[in-house]
């Protein structure tokens, strides 16, 4: 705590924990387990990981429930099912029929794909906790960034197709094993499968947060659907330049000013997102992701003064200094290598000037 600012300061000591745990977990699996198919069979048991057999003690109850008991979630789904008869869910509005298997600019058509389903242990700590964010890996992407991290999933589609009720499966082995939340990463294209297999799980009974974790170009419309479905928006905000969204994301020049009237959607449905009375875990509200990048092409200064003028002060803001030039971003001189030091520290301090209170720094 500095004066009356929250501020937590992510060590390369405390990533390297957090992977070091990761990692030891996946080396107790077969192969099976990183796409899912182990989840599927009921847990890491049959890989001789121990399951905890309960679900997370707390008195939060997901938002979703309720839509779940009046019969709102399935008439949710079926609406999101409809847009992709001729495709309208990102931003792109390619205009596929995924439905009948045309594959929309994000790759995607209407069978779902997933590279993996497993507790993850490199997200917030709030979210990770002690038995890790139950995180699932969505093939294919909307947003399509030249220096995609994950660009073999992202780009190249890396994954394999699974059914909704699989998907359903997935989600309540991830809760047996004690995971503190449902962590669906690049959801926008297979929201409408989303909400389907979220549908099945509370039937059977799902009681984790759903986590959203997405790049933040999401309609507003169809935001309004997930309305009272999502309980936490991890949401980025990559961009504050048109110019540069459209030049290291494949066109998507529309990316800042649609990104902000979503996280105002976001923020009205959820709030600021803050640990539950009792628990270092947030079960609900709105964090938002932003990467500082080199030559400070994202703007990030305008970033964070956008946060502090149109959302709290205490918002949740995570400053993020892990650009690695990856995929593609070697084409591009300005971006083609890590950041300094100094760079990240002129965004901290940006933030600071602009009255942000709740954020999450990461030491270099």
């Amino acid at each position: 705590m500095v004066g009356n600012q929250c501020i937590t300061l992510y060590t390369d000591t405390m990533f390297k924990h957090n992977r070091r745990r990761f990692l030891r977990t996946l080396a107790l699996m077969p192969a099976a387990a990183v796409t899912g198919d182990l989840l599927l069979k009921g847990g890491f048991a049959h890989a001789g990981v121990s399951e905890t057999n309960h679900t997370m003690r707390t008195s939060y109850t997901p938002k979703y429930v309720a839509l779940h008991e009046s019969g709102e979630l399935k008439k949710r789904a079926d609406i999101l099912y409809d847009k992709m008869r001729r495709c309208h869910i990102c931003p792109r509005e390619c205009g596929a029929d995924r439905l009948s298997g045309e594959r929309g600019n994000c790759s995607a058509n209407a069978t779902l794909e997933i590279s993996s389903a497993n507790p993850h242990f490199g997200e917030e700590n709030e979210l990770v906790g002690d038995n890790g964010s139950g995180t699932v890996f969505f093939a294919n992407c909307s947003l399509l960034c030249v220096f995609c991290i994950n660009y073999e999933i992202s780009h190249y589609g890396q994954g394999r197709e699974y059914n909704t009720s699989e998907l359903a499966n997935m989600m309540l082995g991830l809760q047996r094993i004690g995971c503190h939340n449902i962590n669906v990463v690049t959801p926008t294209h297979y929201a409408p499968q989303i909400l389907r297999a979220l549908e099945h799980a509370t039937s059977n009974g799902l009681r984790l947060p759903l986590a959203y974790n997405t790049c933040g170009w999401e309609k507003k419309e169809i935001l309004e659907i997930l309305d009272g479905v999502v309980d936490i928006y991890l949401a980025d905000f990559k961009y504050d330049d048109p110019d540069a969204a459209a030049k290291y994301s494949n066109g998507a020049s529309s990316y800042p000013e649609i990104t902000k009237e979503a996280l105002l959607e976001m923020h009205r449905q959820v709030g600021v997102a803050k640990p539950t009375a009792g628990s270092d875990i947030i079960h609900q509200g709105l964090m938002v992701r932003h990467l500082v990048m080199p030559e400070n092409v994202a703007k990030s200064d305008q970033v964070v003064q956008w946060i502090a003028n149109h959302l709290p002060k205490d918002t949740y803001l995570n400053i993020m200094s892990q650009y690695t030039p990856m995929y593609k971003a070697h084409d591009y001189p300005k971006i083609s290598r890590r950041i300094y030091q100094s760079e990240y520290q002129q965004v901290v301090s940006a933030a600071r000037e602009a009255g942000l209170t709740n954020l999450r720094l990461q030491m270099q």
